[in-house]
C-alpha cells in the first residue's frame, strides 16, 4: 500500500489523503476555485487509481460549499468503471446538485463531525 502526501492535478490543490484500495482524495479543507475543471483530470485520477488497485474512492469536501461543473460527470466515468465512491460532509448544495444529476442513488454520503 503507497501512502502519498500530495498530488497537484491542478491549482486548487486536490490532494490525496491516502492511496490504496480506499484512495481517499481532498481539498484540504479549502473551497474549490470557480475555473477548477476536475474533468480536465479525469485521467490522472484514474491512472491514481488503477495503480492502487483502488476498488473505493473518497472525496473529503468539508468546506466545500460547491463543485465545479466537471464533477459529476468524473464521478460518473468513475462509478462505470466499478469504482465504489464515497462524498465526506458534501453541503446541501453539492447533494442537490448531484441528485440533479442523478447520481445520489449511485454515491455513498457521509457526515463526520471534525
Amino acid at each position: 500500500m503507497q501512502v502519498l502526501s500530495e498530488l497537484e492535478v491542478c491549482q486548487s490543490e486536490l490532494e490525496v489523503y491516502h492511496a490504496g484500495e480506499l484512495t481517499v482524495l481532498g481539498f484540504g479543507g479549502r473551497e474549490i476555485l470557480h475555473d477548477f475543471n476536475l474533468a480536465e483530470y479525469r485521467d490522472e485520477i484514474t491512472e491514481l487509481v488503477r495503480e492502487n488497485h483502488c476498488k473505493a474512492l473518497a472525496f473529503d469536501l468539508t468546506a466545500v460549499r460547491s463543485i465545479p461543473s466537471g464533477l459529476p460527470g468524473v464521478l460518473k466515468c468513475l462509478v462505470r468503471e466499478g469504482l465504489e465512491i464515497h462524498l465526506y460532509n458534501a453541503s446541501a448544495d453539492i447533494r442537490e446538485m448531484l441528485e440533479i444529476a442523478k447520481l445520489d442513488r449511485a454515491l455513498h454520503f457521509h457526515d463526520i463531525e471534525i
